[in-house]
């Protein structure tokens, strides 16, 4: 606020005494308004000197009352909210899904998608952001319906009365836009007086020079008006009265009481009146979290646990419910309504609802007191009355009402209260503002407005004549229910911003066999209404565009045709999906319907998609909202980049994960998507592996990285990039500090890109995995990461496969090991290391305390070379995976391992596969297996191992109890080796998966095996393929195993 000058203490005691309240509201406004240094009273009222204690003393028993006031009219709560109500989001304006859909379509389309890296505590909502910036004028908080904005407000407001919270501000004016409803015309002098009617008290409390003041607008969806910014005039006089929405849209232009800072709460539709250059600072409301989730419905039940403990389990095994259930207000009546069923049928019995129309049917049921006569009569009136109510308050785009439009709709306010099915679904709302405000009603929630509203119009359509939609208007003739059912469909898909889209699925729910059977007392006429459903199904599927983009409307038929329980469609595009081919036409809508189920529902990768170009631009709309899309082998070319680029550089874009693996993106398309990476907030991770993109389109991703602070996966594997495309990824890892995953195998790179990179890892500290294998960096390649191993300390895992690194770069490597105390990983399979380079490993391993993953597949270790790292691995406490397959390791070095296995605590599996050990070498690995507390995978593969070598083990297992994995494929174990293993199987409770493959077992082999298995119940898989049992011994042997042991799968 403007500095104001101060008056001695004498003339500051005469004046006060002499000032009469309308005076001081006078003051106050004029001093809001930019005049205080022209009022007298204003100057005289700061007086807060020793000379003038009568002035303080009375300022602060008026700020005492005002906060009085306020918490007599909010009563008792939090101060805080609760978690959900602590953290806001910045958001940086509104996007066009919030501007134009359905509430519950956002929260579809986004996934429940929260971003905790941009939250901000309600204590600092409305302070600087940094200590160059200064505090918000106007802020905006919004939320979709039900998400708690009044209740985030109240609980300001609540905290700032009792001195616990708002401290930026010395007076806090809160409300609601349903107050200001009842006023035709008001100047800021009279809003004031509305705000706080004691305000003639409290004007000199905050004439103080440094003062803050916060003007509280709640609701601004709930407003009559709308706020035309473009037309209204500029006023600056706040004693002229204007129109309500001209003196709103005034004090926040700031033409009127610009000192005032002015924080309003909407629905993000009705936010987006405000022109964002207007706002300060806008902030979103965020959902429940999962564990808020689960703490919301177990409050519901406090005395019942098991009850509280089912309805949370059901909600979170389904994934669309629990989208909705991030919403309070949905999660409470969804709550209450499976408690209900839960009660009334037991939670081992309940048969839950398939749908969200049975859900709210259960929910009306729970308000009407069960199912009886005088329920079902009760039910009847409050579709009558309140169904009208919600269905004209839906037409006129109304969420709350007043006592004459009860009385409208035959609904007497004094008796709303007393009438407990009524009070459960339409309450009178807590005031805001002043005590004296007109009152205010609201249903529980949009949603449950929409199904009355939906109820209203099944029973009413049946006997109108004219567009129930018309409301009263000249319309044609409409005949029939189809007639209306097709008016209300048209309606809703021609509505723009999906008003009617759940008003629908509430119609289409309502016709559902199972519905209309839980509906049947209360809902008009219920018997004649089910022969609908598939005359409905087919108009509805004939709303669908065969060409065109598939908009949010499309999308809502499949909703409508899924509560209709009439799942023909999607159940198709599943299919084509599953046989990876492309969309039908008709199909596009209804694979946008399923891309948003399975990100919803499930937490693995998305669907793979096949698609057509043509296909995927009209998908387009949708896709911005997938978190993860798989667009694998479509022979995507460079123009379907651009269209990805522009998606992925808009700023509502959700996607967290793409993989365009094996198309044919080029220079071109890399580039495109470089483009949007710099401006991209929301990729984690691009997958272009098996394209060409060449060294320029690595220049143009490299560029974006040095800007993107996003994205932590990158895989450019077989492109083609060769030295400089490694050189220009190098210089961006030099300054980026996100990325944490990099994959540039298979790209031709030789010794002078692998030094660019090494020269780049000695400055990075934010990569954690480089995958370099299959190209051709040699041993100086080598050398120059061993280089950058010695001072890098981020880096955990390093795969140099297939390199053509000999013993040199071995060495070189080893000493890295010994001075490196990060990396996790290292794969070095598939070069040429021979014995001189494994004992070179075997000393880094003895010095080495944080490596756990060896990998030297494919090498030339021979029996030195095993022997050697035994000898490391006796004495070694990190290692827990070791791979030597295929290193022309025999019995002696088996015998090492098997010593050093007696010694070892830390490995715990363990890859000889394709060494000639024999049964000499198995005995010697089974003897460790006795003592070895630790190794819980053996792979044995193609070892020379007969019948004596599969005995010893099979003694070995009846005494191990850690090992989980045993594979011996591709052995000659025969008859006797499997009795031996079938034996230790009747004692061994530890072995999850055995793999006999080819090992002559022959029908009585694999008899015993399966006659073991009757009394194992820790086998989870077992293979017996390639054992000459023959296909009738097969279909006998594995009916036999799902007999002794059903949780066994077994491959024969």
């Amino acid at each position: 606020m403007r500095k104001q000058e101060v008056r001695t203490g004498g003339e500051g005691s005469q004046g006060h005494s002499a000032s009469s309240p309308a005076e001081q509201v006078k003051a106050l406004v004029d001093l809001l308004a930019g005049k205080g240094s022209q009022s007298p009273l204003t100057l005289q009222a700061v007086d807060r000197t020793p000379d003038s204690p009568r002035g303080t003393r009375s300022n602060d028993s008026r700020m005492q009352r005002h906060r009085e006031v306020l918490l007599g009219r909010l009563g008792d709560g939090p101060e805080q909210g609760g978690p959900q109500l602590s953290r806001l989001v910045l958001v940086e304006g509104l996007s066009d899904l919030q501007l134009q859909e359905h509430d519950f379509t956002q929260v579809e389309a986004t996934r429940g998608d929260r971003r905790p890296d941009r939250t901000l505590p309600l204590d600092r909502l409305f302070r600087p952001l940094s200590r160059v910036s200064v505090p918000p004028r106007v802020s905006i908080t919004v939320g979709v319906a039900g998400m708690g904005k009044t209740s985030l407000v109240r609980a300001f407001v609540r905290g700032w009365a009792r001195g616990l919270g708002g401290r930026d501000f010395s007076l806090v004016l809160p409300l609601a836009f349903r107050d200001l409803n009842a006023h035709e015309r008001l100047c800021a002098h009279r809003l004031l007086s509305v705000s706080c009617p004691p305000l003639g008290d409290l004007g000199a409390s905050v004439t103080a020079p440094l003062a803050r003041v916060l003007l509280i607008l709640d609701g601004l969806d709930e407003f009559k008006a709308p706020l035309d910014f473009s037309d209204t005039a500029a006023c600056a006089d706040p004693r002229r009265e204007l129109p309500v929405d001209q003196l709103v849209t005034n004090i926040i232009r700031g033409s009127l009481l610009p000192q005032v800072a002015v924080w309003v709460t909407s629905r993000p539709g009705a936010a987006g009146q405000i022109p964002g250059g207007l706002v300060d600072r806008m902030t979103e409301l965020q959902g429940f979290s999962e564990e808020e989730v689960r703490a919301c419905l177990q409050g519901l039940f406090p005395k019942q646990p098991v009850l509280a403990e089912w309805v949370a389990g059901q909600v979170q095994a389904d994934r669309a419910l629990y989208l909705m259930c991030t919403v309070p207000a949905v999660c409470r009546l969804a709550g209450l309504a499976l408690g209900y069923l839960g009660r009334r049928q037991g939670p081992g019995d309940s048969e839950l609802p398939r749908s969200l129309s049975e859900l709210y049917t259960w929910y009306l049921r729970l308000a009407l007191g069960g199912a009886n006569t005088w329920a079902e009569q009760a039910g009847r009136r409050l579709v009558g009355t309140l169904g009208r109510l919600a269905f004209q308050g839906l037409l006129r785009g109304r969420t709350v009402f007043s006592e004459a439009d009860l009385k409208a709709s035959g609904v007497e306010p004094a008796l709303l209260q007393q009438s407990a099915p009524c009070s459960r679904v339409l309450w009178r709302e807590d005031a805001l503002g002043p005590a004296a405000a007109p009152a205010a009603f609201a249903f529980a929630h949009l949603s449950l407005q929409e199904f009355l509203a939906a109820a209203y119009y099944l029973g009413a359509a049946r006997r109108a004549i004219f567009d129930l939609f018309a409301e009263g208007s000249v319309s044609w003739p409409r005949l029939g229910f189809l007639a209306h059912f097709r008016a209300a469909a048209q309606r809703a898909m021609q509505a723009e911003d999906g008003r009617l889209d759940v008003f629908l699925r509430f119609l289409c729910g309502l016709l559902a066999p199972r519905t209309l059977g839980l509906a049947a007392g209360w809902l008009p006429a219920a018997g004649e209404l089910g022969g609908y459903r598939a005359p409905a199904a087919e108009l509805l599927q004939g709303c669908l565009q065969p060409a065109g983009v598939v908009s949010a409307r499309a999308i809502n038929v499949l909703h409508c045709l899924h509560e209709l329980q009439h799942p023909e469609l999607a159940r198709a595009a599943e299919a084509a999906l599953d046989a990876r081919g492309p969309p039908a036409t008709p199909h596009r809508a209804a694979l946008a319907y399923l891309l948003q189920l399975a990100d919803a529902r499930a937490r693995e990768p998305g669907l793979p998609l096949r698609l057509s170009p043509a296909d995927l631009q009209s998908l387009l709309p949708q896709l911005l909202y997938c978190r993860t899309l798989r667009l694998d082998t479509n022979q995507f070319q460079d123009p379907v980049m651009e269209l990805l680029g522009s998606v992925l550089s808009r700023k509502d874009c959700h996607i967290q994960r793409i993989s365009l693996a094996e198309n044919q993106i080029s220079n071109k398309g890399a580039k495109a998507l470089a483009r949007s990476l710099l401006v991209n907030r929301s990729l984690t991770s691009l997958d272009l592996r098996s394209n060409a993109i060449g060294p320029q389109g690595a220049k143009a991703l490299a560029d974006a990285l040095k800007i993107n602070r996003t994205l932590a996966s990158l895989s450019l594997q077989s492109n083609v990039i060769r030295d400089d495309g490694a050189k220009s990824m190098a210089e961006a890892l030099a300054t980026n500090q996100t990325l944490s995953v990099l994959h540039l195998q298979k790209n031709t790179i030789g010794p002078s890109g692998a030094q660019r990179m090494a020269d780049a890892l000695k400055q990075n500290r934010s990569l954690k995995e480089l995958v370099f294998s299959s190209n051709s960096i040699g041993d100086e390649g080598a050398q120059a990461l061993a280089e950058a191993l010695k001072v890098n300390q981020g880096l955990e895992s390093l795969d140099l496969q297939s390199n053509s690194i000999s013993d040199p770069g071995v060495a070189t490597l080893t000493m890295a090991l010994c001075a490196n105390h990060t990396l996790l990983s290292l794969s070095l399979r598939e070069n040429s290391i021979s014995s001189e380079g494994a004992q070179a490993l075997a000393g880094a391993l003895c010095a080495n305390s944080t490596l756990q993953h060896l990998d030297l597949t494919a090498n030339l270790l021979h029996d030195q070379g095993a022997q050697a790292l035994a000898g490391a691995v006796g004495g070694n406490h990190a290692l827990t995976s070791l791979h030597l397959q295929w290193n022309f390791i025999q019995a002696g070095a088996a015998k090492a391992l098997g010593q050093a296995l007696q010694l070892n605590r830390s490995l715990t599996s363990l890859d000889l596969q394709e060494n000639a050990i024999g049964d000499e070498g198995a005995c010697a690995v089974a003897a460790a297996l006795k003592v070895n507390p630790v190794l819980t995978a053996l792979y044995l593969q193609v070892a020379s191992i007969r019948a004596p070598g599969a005995q010893a083990l099979g003694e070995a297992l009846a005494v191990n109890r850690t090992l989980e994995i045993l594979d011996l494929r591709g052995n000659a174990i025969g008859v006797a080796g499997a009795k031996a293993l079938a034996n230790a199987l009747k004692v061994n409770s530890s072995l999850r998966r055995l793999n006999l493959q080819e090992n002559s077992l022959g029908m009585d082999g694999a008899i015993c095996i399966a006659t073991a298995l009757s009394r194992n119940h820790g086998l989870q898989h077992i293979n017996l393929q390639g054992n000459n049992i023959g296909d009738s011994g097969a279909r006998m042997i594995s009916e036999a195993i799902k007999t002794n042991a059903p949780s066994c799968t077994v491959e024969m």
